[in-house]
């Protein structure tokens, strides 16, 4: 066996563990967090907009979530904002995208060997099809490439570790769209706004579907939670199984 058979083979096989792996891929966020935080006993709390986000349809669904999730926390949710004795602001967003490029070890090219019986895991600009591993979250479905699958700070975000071998061992450079999005969650005393949490869950993904990323953020937000004061982590939030 000659060195390019035992390259192709292994590289295959690399292929191959990435796509089952890409199964179970999360979305991977940074969570700073600064908490004076009451232990639970009986306060009561009411999730408003943060200035400049608007109260409708959408927020609703999020101020939901979010009072789950205190809910499960031992906090009590108030009927109306003057009945609560905390209040959570809430505020949330995604960028408008920006392109970038890597180098794709994995995918069929017309200047290398390829697969032979056509690229499992990808997109190939010259055959078609598509690129990247499905992606299952327990608030949304993509097929083809994981939106999450660049998260936060992976290390394939830039280059490959195959990128040496160029193309003609098969790889190609592809370019994409990331976005960056954010959760910011502030919480005060009633009456005296006095700061009991403030934290900040950012990700960055290849969409932009605030349904999908925004209910995730909110679930690394409360991973921990109130977690420790002034603590900054990195928090993958679990892929739903098939």
């Amino acid at each position: 066996m000659n060195t390019f058979t035992k390259l192709a083979g292994a590289l295959l096989l690399g292929a191959g563990a990435l796509g089952v792996a890409g199964c179970a891929t999360g979305l991977r966020t940074q969570v700073s967090r600064y908490q004076a935080m009451p232990a639970p006993a009986g306060q009561t709390f009411y999730v408003v907009p943060a200035e400049g986000t608007a109260r409708n349809l959408e927020f609703n669904r999020y101020a939901s979530i979010v009072s789950q999730q205190l809910a499960a926390k031992g906090y009590t949710p108030a009927g109306a904002p003057q009945l609560a004795s905390m209040l959570v602001k809430l505020d949330y967003g995604v960028d408008e995208g920006q392109t970038e490029y890597t180098e794709d070890p994995f995918a069929r090219s017309r200047y290398g060997y390829g697969y032979g019986f056509g690229d499992p895991f990808g997109y190939d600009p010259f055959y078609g099809g598509f690129y990247g591993r499905p992606f299952y979250s327990r608030f949304g479905y993509w097929g083809g490439r994981s939106p999450f699958y660049y998260g936060w700070d992976d290390p394939f975000w830039y280059s490959s570790p195959y990128a040496g071998y160029g193309r003609g061992y098969g790889g190609a450079i592809r370019s994409y769209t990331v976005y960056k999005s954010y959760v910011d969650m502030d919480i005060v005393g009633k009456g005296t706004n006095a700061p009991l949490f403030e934290g900040h869950a950012k990700a960055r993904s290849q969409t932009d579907e605030m349904g999908v990323l925004v209910p995730n953020l909110i679930e690394a937000m409360f991973t921990g939670f109130p977690g420790r004061n002034g603590e900054t982590v990195k928090i993958t939030v679990p892929a739903r199984k098939r």
